[in-house]
């Protein structure tokens, strides 16, 4: 009688294991699609961003003459000429923000630390 105890033991034992193995491989696929779905994502957000900054200029909201924006893209979205100043343009929708470089871009500006050279290239030299 102990012997069959224990064989049933064993043979519920080994069930567990197979049991287990089973569902930790389809938790590991599932985890796998979770993340690569995430990152389609964010990967389509991301493009779907860049692409709809290009339009922002277009917009009847947008406060500026569209035709003297120019698009840089990074790391800012582009630059505004107007009669009076140039403007340094970052598009931004719903919660997101600034990265450290725009940071740093704008306190730069804050401080005036900006400039324009001139860089000309001689012919024949």
């Amino acid at each position: 009688m102990l012997e069959y105890a224990l064989l049933a033991m064993i043979v519920f034992t080994g069930l567990l294991v197979l049991l287990y193995k089973r569902l930790w491989v389809r938790y590991e696929k599932l985890r796998l699609d979770l993340q690569e779905a995430l990152f389609s994502k964010k990967s389509l957000s991301s493009k779907y961003g860049k692409m709809t900054e290009q339009f922002i200029p277009f917009l009847e909201s947008y406060p500026y003459n569209e035709q003297d924006f120019r698009f840089i893209g990074s790391p800012i979205d582009g630059i505004q000429f107007e009669p009076d100043r140039v403007v340094l343009v970052e598009f931004k929708a719903a919660g997101s923000q600034l990265t450290k470089r725009q940071k740093e871009i704008k306190r730069q500006v804050e401080k005036g630390k900006v400039e324009f050279r001139e860089f000309r290239l001689d012919e024949g030299k």
